[in-house]
Parts: structure tokens; sequence; C-alpha cells
């Protein structure tokens, strides 16, 4: 952001106050675009647009078209704003790499146990997995946080049925999630190189935990963490 040589005259403490303020914004903004934004002339772009905005607020503030107190709060609007919208992409983003996971899980449950285990097993998985990947990705799409999957929908009209709200159904939808997500990490499925004539023994299994990399378990715990979160926000409304 400008020095002191560039607003030589305007040396109060609000002023420059509003200038650290400007520059603090457009650093956070440079973090957030080499996060987000993978094409670089995007990312310049988009760059430029924040520091041209801190540039005029500051700008504005030198020439007293208005004052440093409105300065600070148009900086801060803006990002707290931007902040906004980087947790709304890095918690669909979760969401839907959360959701794949458990589609392709439930999936993999299905045809192993070939379809014995499918009805209590895998189907949910597959309809959570589903409905978690559409609600982020549409929302994502759309910048919207409210998208509402067939899945979540009905559990929301099960409990208007019941004499509830949507928000019980929404309580009740993630909290499910959880539960078949931790199913699905506690179920014993055979060691690796685990030989059977006809079944295979408690002693040639193991917990599905045990068998997941560090990528896969760091996934699982921050995306449990996110749903959580929401089962949370939903609880306290």
């Amino acid at each position: 952001m400008s020095q002191r040589g560039d607003y030589g005259d305007r040396l109060d403490d609000a002023f420059w106050e509003v200038n650290a303020a400007a520059s603090r914004f457009i650093s956070y903004g440079c973090g957030v675009s080499a996060r987000h934004l993978r094409d670089r002339s995007l990312r310049m772009q988009f760059n430029r647009e924040l520091a041209y905005y801190a540039k005029r607020v500051v700008e504005d503030v030198y020439q007293r078209r208005i004052s440093p107190e409105q300065g600070l709060e148009a900086i801060q609007g803006e990002a707290n704003s931007l902040k906004s919208q980087a947790n709304r992409i890095l918690t669909q983003v979760g969401g839907m790499v959360g959701g794949t996971s458990q589609l392709l899980t439930g999936i993999r449950s299905c045809v192993r146990s070939f379809g014995s285990t499918c009805a209590f097993h895998g189907l949910p998985l597959i309809a959570h997995g589903g409905n978690n990947f559409y609600e982020n990705a549409r929302g994502m799409y759309e910048g919207r946080t409210d998208v509402v999957g067939p899945v979540r929908k009905t559990y929301q009209e099960v409990a208007l049925r019941m004499g509830y709200s949507e928000r019980e159904g929404n309580i009740a939808y993630y909290a499910t999630d959880l539960l078949i997500s931790g199913s699905a990490l506690a179920r014993k499925i055979p060691k690796r190189g685990a030989w059977r004539l006809y079944h295979y023994m408690s002693t040639d299994k193991e917990r599905a935990i045990m068998q997941m990399g560090k990528g896969a378990l760091s996934v699982e715990i921050f995306t449990s963490g996110l749903t959580l979160k929401q089962l949370i926000d939903e609880y306290k409304k």
C-alpha cells in the first residue's frame, strides 16, 4: 500500500490506521486468491481489483471525502464479505470431498458384501454421500449456502409430519450423517493379504480405520468436523 511519502501532508494517526487496514485487506485477499484461483490471469485480476478498491478508500479518506471511521468501516465490510465467501468455498469443497468419500464407501460396501450389507450400511452412505455432493456442488456453482438436496428434504418432511420443524429434520440429517460415517470407519473388514477358504475368521479382520492412510484419515476428520459444526449451528437456532 502507499507509503508516507505519497501522503506526506496527511500524517494523523486515523489516516494511517486506514492505510494499515487497507494493506492488511490486500494481503489477506492475495492469500485467498492464491488458495482458490488456479488461473494466473484471474488471480492477478482479482488482486488488482482488491488493490484498486483499497486505494480508492484511502484516497477518499486522504481527500476528506469520507471520514477515517467510514473508511475503516468500508474496508472491514469488504474484508468480512471476503472471509465469508472464502469460508463458504472451503466448507463446500470439504462437503463435496466428504460426499464423494461416502458415496464410494457405500458402493464398495455393497460390492464387497455382494449386497448383504447394502440395505443397512451401503445404501445410507450412498444416499447421504450423493446428497452432500449435490448440495455443496450446486451451492458453490450458484454462490449459495441454502441448497437443500432431496435426501435432507425427506428428513425435513418427516419431521414436519411428526409435528416438528425443518430444524429438527436438519438435526436428524446431520446426526445420521455422522453416525453412518463413524460406523463406516468402525466396521471390520478383511486385513490386507488375508486369505479365506470359506469364511474369514475374526482374526482375519480389522477396523476399516486401520487401513486408511494419513491423507484419507485427515480428510475424514475434516469433513466430519464440518458436519459436526453444521449440527451444532442448527441446534443453536
